[in-house]
């Protein structure tokens, strides 16, 4: 007697999730999904295995398979909670949706499991078969809507990790929602779906298996050789080449007519031909093993391994050993050898070797742009295999290769190195320690690797550059400050000059033009020995001076042009620290641009205030202003000017930068047509800046020049 279609179904749907679950049980029990996971089938087991023995024994009751029913429903419920969790980020729509479902799965249990046990214990029927399959449908429903959920609210990746498992979970309950809802419709469960459960059911343990082993990156192991898989494709692609060859044949005997027979052996014996000649094709055999390689194989190198070493090789910034010969050791290593060199573009556009590692260059190592080896590296992104040349330079197109390569002995492999799609080096690589037989995965990987060092390779030597052209960069700006302090000196010297002719026979003009001369000496000797040795710290020559002193001496100095800066108030000696020539420029430089800016009927005034620990020179003048974009944007910023050709525009620049190197700051508010103010903040020597005791007398040098003699 054959066994029931019923107990069939549900035998290897209970025999499957055992299965699952002592798969899940045994080594994936880590996350919540996966004992979630184990739950369901758990359950599943139980439920499946309690039909079955029904079916055979009649046992257990209705009350039995009624409860593991809803156990079942609730197992997979719990597991599309678990799914919800770790898929839909954390925020308001996922605790609403929990919240909303996990309640209504609550209520829904509770009362049918409630109304199942009252009719079980107490025989009070209180619903009709119909209503339970409401109930059933109910649940089915609430199981595609947590689904549907779960699939429309999570990312990208949550869809991925998850995916088999949505696909699975949703059939049961689409299929239980068929199922009962066809019930309900005509007031019995239908053979047809009581007998496929089962097999729906267990025909999903794979999807399950699948989304847990692949998600915990444990797949398992089995592959077939490489050989095996070629030779089997090869009988498999010969059988289906003469399986076509068959039914072309016997459609050309029925219509041949009488050449029919001829037609058919003369169509067969030019197949079977041309079948032969392709399987004994070296270059078709050799694309079919690189597709199945590439298709259906693990690759030869672990890719993960290969790009942490370049990674570790390219991120170490130190020249020991140097980034060239540290490219070379990568590329030869890529195919077990110690050996290679390199070249790179010069500025010239020829080709010079940069480092060689274990090889014996000839004496001439340079490769011309011109190079016969350039235009074919420029045209075909090839590796080209110099024992495959040798043996056969028809296949590279009677390549000539340039003597810098082809006299070197060991040569091997001479790669490209392309920077976007510029040719920027080539790289060759000697002979391996053993041998090697190279194919397309090599030749691949080298290529990548080729890419990513010559773009490091283009990237130091833009660094190499850029740091040349900053030497000359600071040697330009050095050189802009000198003339900037030197224009000071000329101008005090061409005073003397202009006055000479007049007051050469004044003992007093000798006296002042004595004194102004050695000023303008030992600024210039300070500015020298300056820049043949900059202090390190910027402030070697700082010393304790008055402020206030200084400010009247600049004030004095100043007042042969017009407008007159005036000092407002009579403001006591305020002591600081710095130099006393540097800070006398740069001052000075305010003084002269406030003048310069104000028309000889306006204002320049001057004023001090003392806050906090700092003294605050005020320069303020009414002339023609600034606004707010050249404040922002072209003040402070080196070689900007105003004044045209006259102006170097690195005194506002200068000023700056020395004040901040004393601690202070200098800011500048302005509006064009009324005037403008230089806030300049210095600290205090002591704190407080009211004591002149320590001011040292001979830190304000007598630059005044000839002022009583001037025309």
């Amino acid at each position: 007697m054959l066994p029931d279609l019923s107990v069939i179904s549900h035998g290897a749907a209970a025999a499957v999730y055992a299965i699952l679950a002592l798969l899940v049980g045994t080594r994936y029990l880590r996350r919540d999904i996966d004992r979630a996971l184990f739950l369901a089938a758990l359950v599943t087991t139980l439920w499946a295995s309690a039909l079955v023995t029904q079916s055979i024994w009649g046992q257990p009751g209705f009350f039995i398979r009624y409860l593991l029913e809803l156990l079942r429903d609730t197992s997979w419920i719990l597991l599309l909670f678990a799914m919800l969790r770790d898929t839909v980020p954390q925020g308001r729509l996922r605790g609403q949706i929990k919240k909303f479902l996990g309640t209504a799965a609550v209520v829904l249990l509770v009362t049918l499991l409630a109304l199942g046990s009252l009719e079980f214990i107490f025989g009070l029927s209180l619903v009709d078969g119909k209503t339970k399959l409401i109930g059933q449908i109910a649940l089915s429903l609430l199981g595609m809507s947590l689904v549907e959920q779960i699939w429309r609210n999570a990312s990208t990746f949550g869809r991925s990790s998850m995916k088999y498992l949505c696909i699975g979970t949703a059939t049961i309950f689409i299929f239980d929602f068929f199922m009962y809802a066809d019930a309900l419709l005509f007031g019995e469960i239908a053979d047809s779906f009581w007998n496929a459960r089962g097999f729906v059911n267990a025909a999903l343990v794979p999807l399950f298996a699948l989304n847990v082993v692949n998600t915990r990156k444990q797949p398992i192991d089995f592959q077939l050789s490489r050989s095996a898989v070629f030779h089997a494709g090869t009988l498999v692609l010969a059988g289906v080449y003469l399986l076509l060859l068959s039914i072309s044949g016997y459609y050309v005997r029925i219509l041949g007519g009488s050449w029919g027979e001829a037609l058919q052996v003369l169509l067969s014996a030019v197949a079977l031909a041309f079948l032969v000649t392709l399987l004994l094709s070296r270059r078709l055999r050799a694309k079919l093993m690189v597709l199945i390689s590439q298709n259906f194989f693990d690759y030869k190198y672990d890719y993960r391994e290969e790009w942490l070493k370049m990674t570790k090789e390219l991120s170490d910034l130190s020249d020991e050993p140097p980034l060239p010969l540290r490219a070379i050791r990568m590329l030869a290593g890529l195919v077990e050898s110690n050996a290679g060199a390199i070249w790179l573009k010069s500025e010239q556009g020829s080709y010079t070797l940069k480092e060689s590692a274990n090889l014996v260059t000839p004496r001439y190592t340079i490769i011309d742009e011109d190079a016969d080896l350039v235009r074919f590296f420029s045209d075909k992104e090839w590796i080209v295999n110099l024992d495959e040349y040798r043996a056969d330079p028809v296949s590279y197109n009677l390549l000539e290769i340039p003597d810098a390569i082809s006299r070197t002995p060991d040569a091997w492999l001479v790669i490209p190195l392309y920077l976007g799609n510029e040719l920027y080096g080539i790289a060759m690589i000697g002979h391996p320690y053993a041998r090697v037989d190279l194919n397309w995965e090599n030749f691949d990987l080298i290529k990548v690797v080729a890419r990513q060092t010559c773009n490091l390779l283009a990237q130091a030597d833009a660094q190499n550059r850029l740091s040349r052209a900053m030497q000359f960069e600071a040697v330009s700006k050095a050189s802009a400050f000198m003339v900037h302090d030197l224009k000071t000196v000329i101008a005090q010297l061409s005073l003397l000059v202009n006055n000479a002719q007049k007051h050469r026979n004044n003992p007093a003009f000798i006296d002042d033009m004595i004194k102004t001369t050695d000023h303008a000496v030992n600024k210039m000797t300070n500015l020298v020995e300056h820049i043949r040795k900059p202090s390190a710290g910027g402030d070697d020559d700082s010393k304790a001076l008055d402020l206030t002193r200084l400010i009247t001496s600049l004030l004095e100095h100043y007042n042969r042009h017009l407008p007159l800066p005036r000092l407002e108030g009579n403001p006591p000696g305020i002591m600081i620290k710095a130099d006393p020539e540097q800070l006398r420029s740069v001052l000075g430089h305010l003084i002269q641009n406030a003048q310069d800016a104000t028309p000889p009927g306006g204002e320049v005034t001057l004023s001090l205030k003392i806050a906090r620990g700092n003294v605050v020179l005020f320069i303020q003048d009414t002339g023609c202003g600034m606004t707010e974009d050249f404040i922002n944007d072209r003040l402070f910023k080196p070689f900007e000017s105003t004044k045209g050709l006259t102006g170097m525009g690195i005194g506002a620049y200068q000023a700056r930068e020395y004040i901040h190197k004393l601690g202070g700051t200098v800011d500048a508010t302005s509006e064009p047509g009324i005037g403008s103010c230089f806030s300049i903040r210095i600290p205090l020597v002591n704190g407080t800046g009211y004591s002149s005791a320590d001011a040292d007398e001979g830190a304000i040098p007598n630059a005044q020049g000839p002022k009583e003699f001037a025309n």
